[in-house]
């Protein structure tokens, strides 16, 4: 915007310039023109008069003004003789113009060009006893006058459009500079600074936009703070009742010899663990959408290593082997919130895992892009289908698979929340190999190796 208003303001006085400089500079070059013709129309004429005298006196004053003309100015006379007059000077050359003065008694002017002027100002005038005299006026000097002109005046536009710039610049910075303000606090607000405010500054447009943005801004605030306390709130009274409720149950199986009793206080156990788990997704869920924190540049192999190692253990009590490749250049700096990609990776994994063959192999494989880093995570499992994959990241979904008998239905949904908390994305796609391909797309930091 900046950019817009100094080549508008700059554009502004460009115009005004030619619109007042350039007709002024053609006036003073016909004037210039015009200024020489007559001077040098008048001289010839004068000249004429002499030529055209019919005594001795007459035709020495002629030969003494002549040299004298030639001497003091750039102009060469010359003289086509007649009636008694026959001085010692330059015969012109036989053409038009002098055919014209002799026969015809008409003076001409010959500038040599259409455009501005020649080399040279031919003026040929008659005079008595058909004779005639012509004066070749050289216009070297006039076209260094035209240059400096000419030069002057673009010279000055040039300093002119120059301070225009440098006007146009600061001006264009202070009437900018609140709406920077607000770009400014958006940008904090999109990274996650819920307390960024824009100062209520500019003219009054601005102020009433940045008073309305304020004021959003702190409601928002206000309904992040208190979704906030309702997620402790309900992390503390949904999971304390639900862990005496399985303790409870526990006490009442270790106390009855029914087996048919024993076995409807299991399932209601069974059923207060998957509500457990149901209620711990969800808590995750809700934090993740109520903690936005500012993403930070993180190492994205370190995490990756880290939480490998936490589920091999796991992986190698089934024979699944996990398996770390990709393409990426050094190590990457990817712009993630600490602890997302954690939580990310583990219900990837976990996913993966459950699904995998015993004897299968996990691959996780990280690619570094100009402005992104992709994370894929495969496995040989059954997959999914086209229409389990387009409701796999709705919240409580669980497909027909082997996911589908314990999961909460919530992992997937945990992951996006995360990832677009951060500015990245989560697909998912088929293995080349059969299985599922989790692609993580993650926003590369500046500092990033790739």
């Amino acid at each position: 915007m900046n950019r817009q208003l100094i080549r508008s303001y700059i554009l502004l006085v460009a115009v005004a310039i030619l619109l007042f400089t350039v007709p002024v500079a053609f006036t003073l070059t016909k004037q210039l023109r015009d200024d020489t013709e007559l001077s040098v129309l008048r001289e010839a004429k004068t000249m004429a008069l002499l030529l055209g005298g019919h005594d001795t006196i007459s035709c020495e004053a002629l030969t003494e003004v002549a040299r004298a003309y030639d001497r003091e100015s750039p102009g060469t006379v010359q003289v086509s003789p007649g009636g008694s007059c026959a001085p010692d000077l330059p015969r012109p050359a036989a053409d038009r113009a002098l055919t014209r003065a002799v026969r015809g008694n008409t003076p001409t002017t010959d500038w040599g060009s259409d455009f501005i002027w020649g080399r040279h100002l031919t003026v040929t005038v008659p005079a008595r006893g058909d004779a005639a005299v012509r004066i070749v006026y050289s216009t070297s000097d006039m076209t260094t006058r035209l240059w400096q002109i000419w030069g002057f005046r673009a010279g000055l536009a040039v300093l002119v459009l120059g301070a225009a710039a440098a006007i146009g610049a600061v001006a264009a910075r202070r009437i900018t500079r609140p709406l920077r303000e607000l770009n400014s606090m958006a940008s904090k607000f999109s990274d996650g600074d819920l307390t960024a405010r824009s100062p209520v500054t500019g003219p009054a447009e601005t102020r009433t936009l940045a008073h309305t943005l304020n004021q959003g801004a702190e409601r928002l605030d206000t309904l992040v703070a208190s979704q906030r306390i309702f997620v402790a709130d309900a992390s503390h009274q949904l999971r304390t009742p639900l862990t005496a409720l399985r303790l409870s149950l526990d006490n009442i199986a270790d106390g009855v010899d029914d087996e048919f009793v024993r076995e409807d206080v299991e399932q209601a156990t069974a059923e207060v663990v998957r509500m457990s788990r149901l209620v711990n997704g969800l808590l995750v869920l809700a934090r993740a959408e109520a903690k936005v924190t500012a993403p930070e540049p993180l190492q994205l192999l370190d995490i990756v290593e880290e939480r490998l190692a936490v589920w091999r253990p796991a992986a190698d009590e089934r024979g699944v082997h996990i398996a770390l490749r990709g393409s990426a250049d050094g190590r990457p700096t990817v712009l993630a919130s600490p602890g997302h990609l954690d939580q990310v990776l583990d219900n990837v994994l976990s996913n993966a895992l459950e699904v995998s063959p015993d004897g299968g192999t996990i691959t996780v494989r990280a690619d570094t892009g100009p402005d992104e880093v992709t994370l894929s995570v495969l496995d040989e499992g059954p997959g999914m289908t086209d229409a389990e994959k387009s409701r796999a990241f709705d919240r409580f979904w669980r497909g027909q698979g082997l996911t589908g008998r314990s999961g909460s239905g919530l992992g997937l949904s945990v992951v996006r929340q995360l990832l677009t908390d951060d500015g990245g994305t989560v697909t998912l796609r088929d293995a080349p190999g059969g299985g599922l391909w989790v692609l993580i797309t993650l926003r590369a930091s500046p500092r990033s190796g790739g």
